[in-house]
C-alpha cells in the first residue's frame, strides 16, 4: 500500500470509530496507553527537571523571538472614497493545533509557532507530542507554560492530525501547524480543507554562496549542520573558490564551482533553499539578486543554527523548492484577513449600473434584481 492510500486508511478510521481507533494507534505506534491530556503535575515535574540555567536561556529565547515578531503586525487597512468605506480588516484564528515531533524532541518548534500565535491573538492553543516512555519531554511542557499553554496531548503521528482536524478527543482546531515525519506530512496534506495547515515541510535544506574570503571551516560546520537532521536532508554549496569546494567534498554535500558570484545566484534561485546563506566580501552586494530562499543569512556570523535557536528568526520555512511561492511563517498566519465594505446611499445609486450591466452579461437576474431594487 502506497503512502497516501495507508494515511488515508487511518483517517477514515478514525472518522469512524472516533476515540477508540485513536486509542488504538497510539498504543500500536507509540506504545501509549493512558490518559492523552498531560496533568497539571506534570507540568510542575517538568519544570523542576529542567536546570534553573537551563530555563533563563529559554527566557531569554523566546523574548528574542517575540521582539522579532512583534513588529510584523499589520493594522487594520482602511480608507474613505465617497462617503463610502473600505478596507482589509485582520483577526486572529480562534483555535490552533501544533504538532511537535517526539523523535527528536524540539522545544524550539513550540517557540517559533507558539510565540508569533500568541502575539496575533490567538485564544486556544492545544498541542500534540508522540510520548516517550509515557511522559512528554519536560523542555516542551515548560515552553508550553511559559506560553500560557495548557492543553498538551500525549499524541502523535498520524492519529494527532485527525484528532486535531476532526476533534476528537479535543475540541476541534481550526488549523495546524508544526512538522513531522512524512506520515505527520501526508495527514495534513489530507485533512487540508477540514482545517487549515501551516506548509508540508520536507528534509532540511541549506544552499550557501561562498567565495575566497569565507572561512573554510566555517562553510562546512554550517552545510553539515543542516545534514544532522537526517538522512534525507539536502546542503548545496555554490563557490568561486576552487580550494574552498575541495575543502567541502563531502558525503551529503552537492558542491558546485561557479564562473561568478552571480552564477552562483542564479543557481541558488533555481534551487529555491530552505536556508540560504552568503559568506562573501560583500554579501549585501548578492541580496537583491536572490528571489527564492526561506530565509536569507548574511555574513560569517548568520549561521543557520543561530537562527533555528536563538537570534529571534522564525525556522519554519518552506522546503522542496517551495520558497519560489510561499515564505516564512509569521504572524500574520495566525490571522485572516477579512474584506471590509461601508458603502453610502449616494455611491452606490451612481455607481450600481455597473453591476447591472456585468449581472446581465454573466445572466445572473438575481443579482442584478438585487441591486435595481435598492431606492
Amino acid at each position: 500500500m502506497d503512502l497516501e492510500s495507508y494515511v488515508a486508511e487511518i483517517l477514515r478510521d478514525i472518522r469512524r470509530r472516533g476515540i477508540e481507533a485513536v486509542k488504538e494507534y497510539s498504543k500500536r505506534f507509540d506504545g501509549f496507553d493512558g490518559k492523552f491530556l498531560v496533568g497539571e503535575e506534570e507540568f510542575e515535574e517538568a519544570e523542576r527537571l529542567i536546570p534553573e540555567k537551563d530555563r533563563e536561556i529559554i527566557q531569554r529565547i523566546i523574548e528574542r523571538v517575540r521582539e522579532y515578531h512583534e513588529k510584523q503586525l499589520e493594522n487594520d487597512r482602511i480608507y474613505i472614497k465617497n462617503a463610502s468605506l473600505y478596507g482589509i480588516i485582520y483577526k486572529p484564528i480562534r483555535r490552533i493545533g501544533i504538532y511537535v515531533p517526539g523523535g527528536k524532541p524540539l522545544p524550539s518548534t513550540l517557540i517559533m509557532v507558539g510565540v508569533p500565535a500568541r502575539i496575533a491573538g490567538v485564544k486556544e492553543i492545544a498541542v500534540t507530542t508522540p510520548p516517550k516512555n509515557d511522559r512528554v519531554n519536560p523542555y516542551v511542557l515548560y515552553v508550553a507554560r511559559l506560553l500560557g499553554i495548557k492543553e498538551v496531548y500525549k499524541l502523535g503521528g498520524i492519529q494527532a492530525i485527525g484528532a486535531m482536524a476532526y476533534g476528537i478527543g479535543m475540541k476541534k482546531v481550526d488549523k495546524i501547524f508544526g512538522p513531522g515525519n512524512k506520515f505527520v506530512n501526508e495527514a495534513k496534506r489530507q485533512v487540508f480543507g477540514v482545517v487549515g495547515i501551516d506548509c508540508l515541510a520536507g528534509p532540511s535544506e541549506i544552499a550557501v554562496i561562498a567565495d575566497e574570503t569565507a572561512d573554510k571551516e566555517y562553510v562546512l560546520y554550517d552545510l553539515l549542520s543542516q545534514l544532522e537532521h537526517g538522512k534525507d536532508s539536502k546542503a548545496w554549496l555554490l563557490t568561486t573558490s576552487r580550494e574552498l569546494a575541495e575543502f567541502c567534498r563531502r558525503d551529503g554535500i552537492e558542491v558546485m564551482l561557479c564562473e561568478s558570484l552571480e552564477e552562483c545566484a542564479k543557481k541558488a534561485n533555481e534551487i529555491a533553499p530552505e536556508h540560504l546563506e552568503i559568506i562573501t566580501e560583500e554579501p549585501l552586494k548578492l541580496l537583491d539578486l536572490i528571489e527564492n530562499a526561506g530565509a536569507i543569512y548574511l555574513g560569517p556570523y548568520t549561521p543557520v543554527p543561530a537562527a533555528d535557536y536563538f537570534l529571534g528568526v522564525n525556522h519554519v520555512l518552506p522546503t522542496g523548492g517551495a520558497a519560489k511561492f510561499s515564505g516564512v511563517l509569521t504572524v500574520m498566519d495566525f490571522m485572516k484577513r477579512i474584506s471590509l465594505a461601508y458603502v453610502s446611499r449616494e455611491e452606490f445609486l451612481s455607481e450600481r449600473y455597473l453591476g447591472i450591466r456585468l449581472a446581465e452579461i454573466e445572466g445572473m437576474e438575481m443579482h442584478k434584481r438585487s441591486m435595481e431594487v435598492r431606492k
